[in-house]
């Protein structure tokens, strides 16, 4: 008889945060009636968490996947890194959208060491500060610097 462990009960969980993340993609597809919408920090914000939290992920399973099965745990890893890259860009990206107030622009300058004023600013500057130092533990300065493709037609 199967006992459900902990990690059967996670997949349900990742198969809603997925769907989740289809539902918002279609609500921003623009139609014939709605046009689309630019980003906003909340999008922004919401987004970095969840990358995160993918980077978080990413990061147990290569560690759990690499003894025994060493290239899938360093395609893992890549993806890992990957994630990281696009995880900066979206918080880079927040950080040029506009503010709402004069209070939230002065508090947008990222300085994750200090307290800004308030949410998403303090969520996701901290957030960035918490993934980045265990991306840096485990990726070299060569591996950190940006992906290119060359796109061939």
């Amino acid at each position: 008889m199967h006992t459900p462990s902990a990690h059967d009960d996670a997949h349900p969980y990742l198969r809603a945060a997925t769907a989740g993340v289809r539902h918002h993609t279609r609500a921003l597809t623009p139609s014939e009636t709605k046009p689309g919408k630019p980003a906003d920090r909340p999008n922004l914000d919401v987004l970095h968490a969840h990358l995160a939290a993918l980077l978080q992920l990413l990061d147990r399973l290569a560690d759990s996947t690499r003894p025994p099965h060493p290239a899938a745990g360093r395609h893992l890893a890549t993806a890992h890194t990957r994630l990281w890259q696009a995880t900066s860009e979206v918080h880079a990206a927040f950080h040029l959208l506009p503010s709402n107030t004069v209070a939230e622009a002065e508090a947008s300058v990222c300085h994750p060491e200090q307290f800004p004023e308030g949410p998403p600013v303090l969520t996701i500057c901290q957030r960035h500060l918490a993934a980045g130092h265990v991306v840096r533990r485990k990726t070299t300065p060569t591996d950190l610097r940006p992906h290119t493709t060359a796109c061939v037609r």
